[in-house]
């Protein structure tokens, strides 16, 4: 199993509940990998102080929330050259078109007008490369990631096609629970950690006080009926989605446990709730963050790890093609 997040943004209750912690349940069951995709980072600008302290801030988090560098490979993906040789090659095996339809690339265009650069285009086939390198079987993916697998599973068939069993082709893993966690104030959009409006998300390091303000000014309705129904009631089913996926709550019994009460009492416990799951993830992070001689020892062992794996796959591709062996 292999996932990754970029380093850009704050890491948030979105990518802790529908993916880190996700990965951390399942590190004793598969063979996994989970990278920070820094390459995938600069297709917008950032300041390199931050982008290298968001590297080591995320790692931390990962292992905060569970990640036991000893039981998966952490490991930044800039770490590995094959990724960037990997996914030259493939280019040569993806269309245009392909990229042109993904949906990612329009949206990102529309933000960055100024800066729509040939990697914005081309990211997706970096994606490709960075699956496909380690043979996955599994790839974590939220909803909105469901086209690039897709185009992962195409490139690999294609690449097979022509050159025989090259490379094995990933299936999807989606988790049900706490898969889409939405936006606070905008519910029918998912919580994004690249969001500009502060108050849309909540950050695993955001301070309690923060914590209990966003949840009380999160969007619901006038019904005062805590009653899970996402198409009309987005606000209010987003707050239950939360409170089941840090409490293993059902919503039948969320919705007896308040009814009648009002949104009240129960903005209160989802931040309660929320405050008991994210402060040992916090006192860990500031513990860890401390130790920068261990954060650096993690990133080196699991960058030999990964190369190890990656240099196999990346010399079969270069050797089916025809190109000379180093």
């Amino acid at each position: 199993m292999l996932s990754g997040i970029q380093p850009s943004g704050h890491l948030t209750l979105g990518n802790y509940l529908g993916a880190i912690r996700n990965w951390a349940q399942k590190q004793d069951d598969y063979d996994t990998l989970f990278m920070l995709v820094d390459l995938h980072s600069i297709t917008v600008r950032q300041d390199p102080a931050a982008l290298r302290e968001r590297c080591y801030q995320f790692l931390c988090l990962y292992m905060a929330c569970g990640l036991d560098p000893d039981r998966n490979t952490l490991f930044v993906q800039s770490h590995v050259p094959a990724h960037s040789e990997l996914a030259w090659l493939l280019n040569c095996y993806t269309y245009v078109g392909e990229l042109n339809r993904m949906t990612q690339f329009k949206d990102k265009s529309k933000k960055h007008e100024a800066n729509i650069n040939a990697g914005l285009l081309n990211y997706p086939v970096l994606m490709v490369a960075d699956i496909l390198l380690y043979q996955t079987d599994l790839v974590p993916v939220g909803h909105d990631q469901k086209q690039h697998l897709e185009l992962t599973r195409d490139v690999a068939q294609r690449f097979n096609a022509l050159y025989g069993d090259v490379f094995k082709v990933p299936e999807p893993y989606i988790p049900e629970v706490g898969a889409r966690i939405m936006s606070l104030q905008e519910p029918t959009a998912k919580m994004s950690k690249s969001d500009s409006v502060e108050s849309n998300y909540i950050t695993l390091l955001d301070e309690p006080k923060r914590i209990v303000k966003k949840i009380k000014r999160a969007v619901t309705d006038s019904e005062a009926e805590v009653r899970f129904d996402i198409e009309n009631k987005p606000g209010v089913s987003n707050l239950m989605s939360i409170l089941s996926a840090v409490t293993g709550k059902p919503f039948d019994q969320i919705e007896r446990d308040y009814a009648g009460l009002g949104y009240g009492q129960f903005k209160q416990d989802v931040a309660d709730a929320l405050l008991a799951e994210l402060e040992p993830i916090q006192a860990r992070y500031a513990e860890l963050r401390q130790d920068q001689a261990r954060l650096t020892e993690v990133l080196r062992r699991g960058a030999e790890a990964a190369s190890d794996r990656a240099s196999d796959t990346l010399n079969r591709a270069r050797d089916v093609i025809g190109l000379v062996a180093a």
